[in-house]
């Protein structure tokens, strides 16, 4: 049994330092082995323009990236591994999600479908939907709006993960109830975590609705939180995620016929 957290926070935009902070002190108060924190929980999520959000850009560097090196020294504190949303300044500007762990960084995965403005700020994802095997288990990573889509959950099934961890910033309210479904069809643990609040800048504006959840391979929810900052967490067994057969004659994911999707 692995202990898993989920962590929903309400950021306050370009309070970089304070909203990890604030973060990390949440985290302190539950233990874990895996905290998933929200998309783009340090800076917030209404960027102006490209400048503002260069300037809060940051590198995936556990020597150099502000977020990531007080990540990285609370992962080593903890023994733990964490997996946050953030802003990732690269060859170009990505919605980044990034895996840490105590010995540093351990994957990265670029937001490959963006939502509304994000498609003028950010260049969409390269790196796939990668899986990455650590010592508590195969986790891979999508970020919000990629839910929309089967594919990012069925590809990270197909390789392996037993387990998606999926910051969010949820505008839409369909969200918490269709990982449900992603998690059933691909027979895998799902951790939406998402960000509460209100957030108006630049004559725009959104309210998060919160609802950080987290889902096992038959679609039983453990967890599914309200509209407060809060951090929740529960024990599960990945393991559970390795069976695809649901009866002596079907197994979800080799029974595809993939050449009459077509």
């Amino acid at each position: 049994m692995i202990r898993i957290a989920v962590v929903q926070t309400n950021p306050v935009f370009g309070a970089v330092a304070h909203n990890v902070s604030s973060a990390i002190e949440m985290m302190e108060t539950q233990a874990a082995d895996l905290y998933v924190l929200p998309e783009l929980f340090n800076t917030g999520y209404i960027f102006l323009d490209k400048d503002e959000l260069e300037r809060l850009a940051e590198p995936v560097d556990v020597q150099a990236g502000p977020t990531c090196v007080e990540l990285h020294r609370f992962s080593q504190r903890h023994s733990c591994f964490i997996v946050y949303g953030f802003a990732e300044k690269a060859d170009r500007l990505y919605n980044s999600s990034a895996l840490i762990g105590p010995d540093g960084l351990v994957g990265l995965y670029r937001k490959v479908h963006l939502f509304d403005c994000e498609n003028i700020l950010f260049t969409p994802g390269n790196l796939g939907f990668p899986v990455f095997d650590l010592p508590i288990g195969r986790v891979g990573m999508m970020i919000c709006f990629d839910w929309f889509y089967p594919e990012s959950a069925r590809t990270l099934a197909l390789k392996g993960a037993q387990l998606i961890a999926h910051p969010s910033n949820l505008v839409l309210p369909y969200c918490p109830d269709a990982m449900v479904t992603r998690c059933i069809e691909n027979h895998v643990y799902a951790v939406t975590a998402d960000r509460v609040g209100k957030e108006e800048r630049g004559g725009s504006g959104f309210d998060f609705i919160g609802m950080s959840e987290i889902v096992t391979p038959e679609g039983e929810i453990l967890i599914r939180m309200g509209t407060e900052p809060g951090v929740t967490m529960v024990e599960v067994d990945l393991a559970l995620a390795d069976e695809k057969k649901i009866n002596q004659h079907n197994s979800i994911l080799e029974d595809r016929k993939p050449e009459q999707y077509r």
